[in-house]
């Protein structure tokens, strides 16, 4: 077996786990795997697996090296899918995503089914990821990207605002100005990524507000806390796409509107390279498209004013 051959049956039984199983899929025995990943062994001159009569487990260096064959692997797989116009795009992909299910769950169930060929390896998380080093090939995430080896795109906006229940507002009152949220009950987000609690932004004229306040209750995603907010608890502030459906069916209302803060972007960031790779070209182009349906309409509304 020559060295991409053994790369390629080292990276397949990191992800099975088993030497028969990729034996089975590369037309070989297993005892022919397990020979090729201790000749790779030898060359580099250490230890890829931990073996026993069970299981095989990765080393800390069998992960380093993985992480790097990945990149190789994908590389391959993007040239073959550019040379062949036909083929749709396949292969696996690598995404780290924000803990917001409500928004994202809907779009990438779609996305699997329309490309049943791109193998997504989903990664739920709100820290903050070394994209390059960590061998993510798509990261989304609010923000902006200041790595220059990084590129992006704007996959839509969002906007804060601070929502409660008509029954707590009819019982506590509704807050006419800032600094009548110290005397209210809120329900705040601490990012699980940094212990930090999520202060709540909001714009008085040409100025931005940092509120810093007391909280009833603090939880490490924001579902609870709307929850919370819907069953009369207190104010929650939440990204308005999360609440569309509570605001429209009237169990929460908006709090302070005239104070929410400027619309924050949602955005794709990858490698940059000279090729993008098709899988993941189709994949933010997808996430652009469902994810934000209605900033995807005002991109087309923009472009045909301009037009005009």
């Amino acid at each position: 077996m020559d060295r991409l051959g053994s790369v390629d049956a080292f990276v397949r039984a990191a992800e099975l786990r088993n030497f028969s199983e990729v034996g089975r899929q590369l037309g070989i025995s297993s005892s022919a795997v397990g020979k090729a990943i201790s000749r790779l062994e030898k060359r580099l001159g250490v230890r890829l697996f931990h073996r026993s009569t069970r299981s095989i487990t990765l080393t800390p260096e069998g992960q380093l090296f993985l992480s790097r064959c990945l990149r190789i692997v994908d590389e391959l797989e993007a040239a073959e899918s550019e040379l062949s116009a036909a083929s749709s795009p396949k292969g696996r992909l690598r995404v780290s995503i924000p803990l917001v299910e409500t928004l994202l769950s809907p779009v990438l169930s779609s996305f699997v089914r329309d490309y049943p060929d791109i193998r997504l390896e989903l990664d739920f998380s709100d820290r903050m990821v070394n994209v390059i080093d960590e061998g993510f090939d798509v990261v989304i995430r609010t923000g902006e990207a200041t790595d220059s080896r990084l590129m992006t795109r704007a996959l839509g906006y969002y906007t804060p605002l601070i929502v409660a229940s008509p029954v707590y507002l009819s019982r506590r009152g509704v807050p006419k100005v800032p600094d009548d949220l110290r005397k209210h009950a809120c329900l705040l987000h601490r990012f699980p990524s940094t212990g930090k609690v999520d202060r709540w932004l909001l714009r008085d004229g040409d100025n931005v507000l940092e509120m810093d306040l007391p909280p009833l209750l603090t939880a490490n995603t924001v579902e609870p806390l709307i929850a919370f907010a819907e069953q009369g608890l207190g104010l929650a502030y939440i990204p308005n796409f999360l609440v569309r459906q509570q605001l429209a069916d009237g169990r929460l209302v908006p709090v302070l509107p005239d104070y929410a803060t400027d619309r924050k972007a949602f955005r794709a960031v990858w490698p940059s390279g000279r090729h993008l790779s098709p899988k993941i070209r189709v994949f933010v182009s997808y996430m652009a498209k469902h994810l934000f349906p209605d900033s995807a309409t005002e991109r087309k509304a923009a472009k045909s004013r301009s037009a005009g």
